[in-house]
């Protein structure tokens, strides 16, 4: 038992400290996340608390994670993984089996798994948090206590020091489909021979004598006996999904509606956007560093557009308060708030490679774009 409750101990920090750290990097994907979850449970009046928990919940596993990884403050830190458990294993199971989004987070992009699978990852993490409860009072190393606590000090706030960086820039660590070097393109094909999603049919026939409508399969149907039943509905059920390409939900239309993904997207010069999922919203912080290298860009034949999900009519608007020297092109709003952390922010694409994103804080000055990135 010596030897289970310190395997118990490791597996439940190593856990929570990479689960914390992933979310960690990322807050405003938590936030993201914490807002899909109030939209499926109909709770959007709750949105208020995305952005404080899109904090709190991430350094709460990686405290508890570093603390029962390094052994200190074990009786405390128990009983707060043993809670946490207590919480997340009846929800994760809600989860599997309401199914309100199809990824929970717990590990943000680094690691996406399916309901079913966290909610197993619970139990186990569960029986682990209880094991460490119930032993807390006899977890002791040979080597003191001191070194645990210099450590587990210095690891939280170097961890606190990532996460205020990564929120006022961008993740240190880009766990997403859209992260620097991806071609969208390319990220966006159907492999030769991937499979694809299998449907289950159910036919509802009604029965001409009794009048009750019967559920059928594939395999017993009667659509051959018309003289005792006739067609009632048919229900498909996904009973398997085939493969989905890493960005599946990016496309660019104007403001008339058309598809002008291609024409940024196969361009061979540098292709410069502004991406700001919503305008309402959007930081005008930086607005004249942006005016500025936009109208930069127009001087030297270099695409400038802006990417949103604001209707066509309140982007004129903001264009006209902000006097935005570039034009607006609608986007899906998931899509833009997974393709940056930032709002707005700034993607630079030259064949549809990214080569390059900036958070509000860091839009470069035509001087440091050129620098960088030469124009011909």
């Amino acid at each position: 038992m010596n030897y289970l409750k310190h395997i118990a101990r490791i597996i439940i920090g190593i856990t929570f400290i990479f689960s914390g750290f992933v979310k960690g990097i990322d807050p405003m994907g938590s936030v993201y996340k914490f807002t899909d979850y109030y939209h499926a449970m109909g709770m959007e009046w709750f949105n208020w608390s995305s952005l404080p928990l899109g904090f709190i919940i991430p350094f709460a596993e990686f405290a508890i994670g570093i603390a029962l990884f390094f052994n200190v403050f074990t009786r405390f830190f128990s009983l707060m993984a043993l809670l946490f458990m207590g919480f997340f294993l009846p929800f994760t199971l809600w989860i599997a089996i309401k199914n309100p989004v199809t990824d929970c987070g717990c590990f943000g992009d680094a690691l996406v798994i399916s309901n079913w699978e966290t909610f197993y990852k619970n139990i186990i993490l569960s029986a682990c948090a209880i094991i460490v409860f119930i032993y807390r009072k006899k977890m002791n190393f040979k080597w003191g206590e001191k070194p645990g606590y210099w450590l587990a000090g210095i690891t939280t706030l170097s961890y606190v020091a990532i996460v205020f960086y990564s929120y006022n820039h961008l993740p240190i660590i880009d766990f997403r489909p859209y992260k620097e070097g991806v071609n969208i393109p390319e990220s966006m094909k159907f492999p030769e021979g991937a499979p694809k999603d299998v449907y289950e049919n159910v036919f509802y026939y009604k029965n001409k004598a009794t009048g009750k409508v019967e559920k059928f399969t594939e395999q017993n149907y009667p659509w051959q006996d018309t003289v005792n039943w006739v067609y009632d509905r048919m229900e498909s059920k996904l009973v398997k999904p085939g493969y989905i390409p890493p960005i599946h939900d990016f496309s660019i239309q104007s403001s008339q509606g058309e598809d002008v993904t291609d024409f940024f997207l196969y361009d061979k010069n540098y292709v410069l956007m502004l991406i700001a999922h919503n305008l309402e919203k959007s930081s005008l912080k930086p607005q004249e560093k942006i005016n500025t290298l936009a109208n930069w860009a127009k001087e030297n034949n270099i695409m400038f557009v802006c990417l949103t999900s604001t209707l066509p009519d309140q982007a004129a608007e903001f264009a006209k308060k902000t006097r935005a020297p570039y034009e607006f092109f609608n986007c899906d709003e998931i899509a833009l708030k997974t393709m940056i952390r930032s709002n707005p922010g700034l993607t630079l694409i030259k064949n549809g490679t990214i080569l390059k994103h900036w958070h509000y804080n860091d839009i470069p000055t035509p001087e440091d774009f050129k620098k960088k990135y030469p124009i011909q």
